[in-house]
């Protein structure tokens, strides 16, 4: 395994971060939590992420269970706050209240004494940002987290949210948490720039596209039938994919890494990692083997004409518009 820097920060996580969206406390059940996170740290993953919105906290429950008789000290754990937790006015957003009531349950929930990076799921246009990250850096001095971050915020909000934290002389940002795979590049225009420039790391999600960049889904066939797709509760994530030029892209994908030697998913994950304003690429899995086989991804460097092989594959679907 590999390590890099979150951001300009002194914090190190693997290259491979095990994520628990859609995953753990929802389809799978608490034994297959607890071997993905046995395997995780078998091959050098230290980096795990959940949130408290996450089937309503059933996945940090089944996250901090997983983790829980391994030393504080040995991983870094990530997770969120800004969705609704419950039907009253103050149960979601960015609010000073809210923020600060979600942090103690989380603790609880994962059962542990601090969180190393809290993060703001989206951003929240009715909570002044001022009061948010005045927030969130009370809750670093009182040691319930280590770093605060925020998740698929806007290069024009991450710009914003820096200015305010230099004026007022608050603890800086050190992640932006964004969607990040082959068919979805919006953060490569505005936000990865900002960013490199703010000295603020991302820790992308779905580098898979929800599992489609794996090869398993094929142009004019049926859904496998055990397949995250082929599951009714999570099928909106990944409709966006099951488009004819997409999924022919990604068999052109797995040809060419074929004739590499490597996945799909191997292949997909060193693209991400190609960046260096890339501090970790979010992975789910509800088999030790597919950690297993995508940790392999680190081992890879593609070169320039890899690369560039990729972009023309790629080119076949530009313009691709994902349904959110």
């Amino acid at each position: 395994m590999r390590y890099r820097n979150v951001g300009n920060s002194g914090l190190k996580v693997s290259e491979i971060g095990l994520g628990s969206w859609l995953t753990y406390g929802t389809a799978a059940e608490q034994e297959a939590a607890d071997a993905c996170v046995r395997a995780a740290f078998e091959n050098g993953i230290n980096f795990f992420d959940t949130a408290n919105a996450y089937n309503r906290g059933a996945g940090e429950e089944a996250m901090g269970a997983a983790l829980k008789k391994y030393d504080r000290s040995s991983y870094v754990l990530s997770t969120k706050v800004f969705f609704p937790m419950g039907d009253g006015p103050n149960d979601r957003g960015l609010s000073r209240k809210h923020i600060m009531e979600q942090c103690e349950a989380s603790l609880k929930r994962l059962n542990v004494d601090y969180i190393d990076i809290y993060y703001c799921h989206r951003f929240d246009d009715q909570t002044p940002v001022e009061e948010t990250l005045r927030a969130l850096d009370d809750l670093t001095a009182q040691g319930k987290i280590l770093y605060s971050a925020v998740s698929e915020w806007t290069a024009a909000q991450i710009t914003e949210a820096t200015g305010i934290s230099q004026r007022l002389n608050l603890r800086p940002l050190i992640s932006n948490q964004p969607i990040y795979n082959m068919f979805e590049r919006y953060i490569e225009k505005e936000v990865l720039p900002v960013s490199e420039k703010n000295g603020i790391g991302q820790i992308v999600f779905s580098p898979l596209a929800q599992g489609v960049l794996t090869g398993k889904y094929k142009p004019g066939m049926d859904l496998p039938k055990d397949s995250r797709g082929a599951d009714e509760s999570v099928n909106f994530v990944i409709k966006s994919y099951f488009q004819e030029n997409v999924l022919e892209c990604v068999q052109e994908l797995n040809s060419l890494a074929k004739e590499l030697g490597i996945s799909l998913s191997q292949l997909s994950l060193a693209w991400v990692l190609r960046h260096p304003g890339v501090s970790s690429a979010l992975i789910g899995a509800s088999k030790p083997a597919q950690i297993e086989e995508n940790v392999k991804a680190v081992e890879v460097d593609l070169s320039e004409d890899t690369l560039a092989e990729i972009e023309r594959i790629l080119k076949k679907v530009e313009g691709f518009a994902p349904l959110r």
